[in-house]
């Protein structure tokens, strides 16, 4: 049997270290058995997926040196590695959990299903489908679908005992089936949800381990129970300890930066990165801390893996980088150094700003400092002696910007003229919070192109920072939030 590990991000918005976690894990032990490393995109969330996120994720990996054998854009035995592209695939296979009793159509509306889980929260049970549509008649049903009524299809769970499946890193494992979930395979739509996808894939795509993160090991009952249903060996599990921010909370990007391509931004080497996520959980057998990509996978070992919560540190993180960057060849840091931001390519998006505010060569350098180095973020009081209420600008500009699709000079724009309304500001008086915030100046290039040269991963991170300096309770972020619904809604009108 040849090994076939995947990863399968969703193409939904910024690529996260964590894919990148999983991805080294995934690959160092496929490629340590002599076995293939897949790609596929779980896109089925039409809303909210896109082109460009899915450019992005093959950009970050393929800057971290992670190569899979088939995928999307590389093709493969298996295809097609998008799932959106694999519709009718899940249609035949619903239809045999349909025809064998496995599943059935559920009609029930929103309003129910929300009024069922307040009265099981209510009562202290877990939330769970109650499954009212599960003694409607093959007529009725077939009326109720020849009407057009609106459904989703649902998998049967048994009512008595429980699941029992072994984990490759946590051993055996049990959940009562009565914490199980009728869950949705087909949405409304048509489109499948994971749970039915994720099977059929794997299936279809000969995967032999699943290695991925522990959030999923309850989500472990369902797929086993569709594996039973189509009479198919389930593939072995291990569930990896997830990343975690100093303070060991889950690793989210309200506490620590997340996004690949902003470690990228800031110069932090793909190598040094990849040896960083290296040691999340994991340990080279010799104990060392700088270790290779092809190191790690050569002497790559599940049992070596610590289930202790692995903290990501960025100041770890940029002390490893220093390490690689001080161990380079003089004309290799130079090369690395133009490839990060001093190259034609990169420069040619700056000099616009700066050119015609130019009158020495060596004025560039207080001009641009905030955009090719950090930026030392300005205390609490230079925001309060502002007029405009910085927290509250800042807090919902990041969640609009958090929403953007295209990072474009027009799009940031309009984005903050409308919000410069919601505050009956006018918009130079919006601004300066913002202007603070990315430059840590007062005055500085203009800020829109200031934030397109940046990009959108380090806009956000110093608009983070931003905040955490002025400094926001409990309670008023939770104002700021109902704040925020607010401008939704009458922008939305």
């Amino acid at each position: 049997m040849k090994v076939r590990t995947r990863i399968a991000p969703s193409p939904t918005g910024d690529p996260h270290v964590g894919t990148a976690y999983i991805a080294l894990f995934n690959r160092a032990f496929a490629l340590h058995h002599g076995g293939e490393f897949i790609l596929r995109l779980e896109d089925t969330d039409a809303a909210r997926s896109t082109s460009a996120s899915e450019r992005k994720i093959f950009e970050a990996l393929r800057w971290l040196g992670l190569a899979w054998t088939e995928g999307p854009d590389v093709g493969g035995p298996c295809g097609p590695y998008r799932q959106s592209e694999r519709l009718p695939i899940y249609r035949e296979h619903v239809a045999h959990l349909l025809a064998t009793n496995h599943a059935f159509h559920c009609f029930c509306t929103a309003e129910r299903l929300d009024g069922m889980r307040q009265e099981q929260r209510a009562r202290g049970e877990t939330t769970r489908y109650d499954g009212h549509c599960l003694s409607l008649t093959a007529d009725t049903v077939a009326a109720r679908l020849a009407a057009g009524e609106s459904h989703v299809i649902r998998m049967k769970v048994p009512q008595e005992g429980s699941c029992q499946f072994d984990d490759m890193l946590r051993g055996r494992i049990e959940i009562p089936w009565s914490q199980v979930d009728m869950q949705v395979l087909i949405k409304a739509d048509g489109y499948p949800t994971y749970h039915l996808a994720v099977v059929v894939d794997d299936h279809l795509m000969a995967i032999t381990h699943v290695l991925r993160g522990e959030e999923w090991i309850n989500s472990v009952p369902k797929h086993q129970l569709l594996y039973r249903y189509f009479g198919w060996d389930m593939p072995a599990h291990a569930h990896l300890p997830l990343l975690r921010n100093p303070d060991h909370s889950k690793l989210s990007k309200r506490k620590n930066p997340t996004s690949i391509s902003y470690y990228r931004d800031i110069g932090i080497l793909p190598e040094a990165l990849l040896n960083y996520l290296g040691m999340m959980g994991w340990s080279m057998p010799d104990e060392r801390e700088i270790f290779s990509a092809d190191e790690m996978t050569a002497v790559f070992d599940l049992r070596r893996v610590s289930l202790g919560g692995p903290v990501f540190d960025l100041a770890k993180l940029s002390w490893l980088n220093g390490q690689y960057l001080r161990n380079l060849p003089a004309d290799e840091f130079a090369d690395r150094l133009a490839g990060w931001m001093f190259n034609r390519a990169r420069l040619a998006t700056l000099i616009p700003l700066v050119q015609q505010r130019t009158e020495r060569l060596a004025d560039l350098v207080g001009q641009v400092d905030y955009l090719v180095g950090d930026r030392r973020c300005p205390p609490a009081e230079a925001f309060q002696a502002l007029k405009a209420p910085s927290a509250e600008i800042i807090d919902h500009t990041l969640r609009a910007f958090e929403t953007l699709v295209d990072w474009e000079r027009d799009a940031l724009f309009d984005c903050c003229q409308s919000l410069a309304a919601f505050f009956d500001l006018k918009l130079k008086d919006f601004l300066q919070p913002l202007f603070l915030a990315i430059s840590g100046k007062s005055v500085s290039l203009p800020l829109f192109d200031s934030l397109v040269f940046l990009g959108s991963d380090v806009t956000r991170v110093r608009l983070r920072e931003a905040l955490d300096v002025i400094g926001v309770s409990k309670k008023a972020a939770k104002q700021l939030e109902k704040n925020y619904a607010s401008y939704l809604a009458t922008r939305d009108r």
